[in-house]
């Protein structure tokens, strides 16, 4: 029973449960965003988090992304990209900044280029403190 209550969560009222950590997400809605994104970049670094609600693999890596997740909002723009959604903003993306689209994936943008991406595992394999 403890394999499946790690997986689905236990309702036992314990105290012990882990607290949720909240991210600065900015939610990345609205094509104008893209420009804003673009020219903030060049003052600070700018990440784009593309995630499916669909997809199970998409919820576990932004999971990880979060557990590992360590910038406060002084050293990066953190936003939040809901594909589904915002499927007219998530194709913008891929054209304005040049990458192909995947799901889940993440974009680090500095001066109006992305520098970095990647998508699913490797998300969390980027080392984001060299962009920031």
């Amino acid at each position: 029973m403890g394999l499946l209550n790690k997986l689905f969560g236990a309702s036992t009222g314990s105290t012990t449960n882990k607290e949720e950590k909240v991210l600065p997400w900015i939610p990345l809605n609205d094509l104008q965003q893209l420009y804003h994104i673009e020219k903030k970049s060049s003052i600070k670094t700018q990440i784009i988090f593309k995630h499916s609600t669909r997809c199970g693999i998409s919820r576990m890596v932004m999971n990880q992304f979060v557990d590992a997740y360590a910038f406060t909002e002084k050293d990066v723009d953190l936003y939040y990209l809901d594909i589904l959604n915002n499927r007219d903003v998530s194709n913008e993306v891929g054209y304005k900044f040049q990458v192909i689209h995947e799901s889940p994936q993440l974009l680090v943008i500095k001066n109006g280029v992305v520098v970095t991406h990647n998508s699913h595992g490797a998300i969390n394999d980027i080392d984001l403190a060299r962009f920031i």
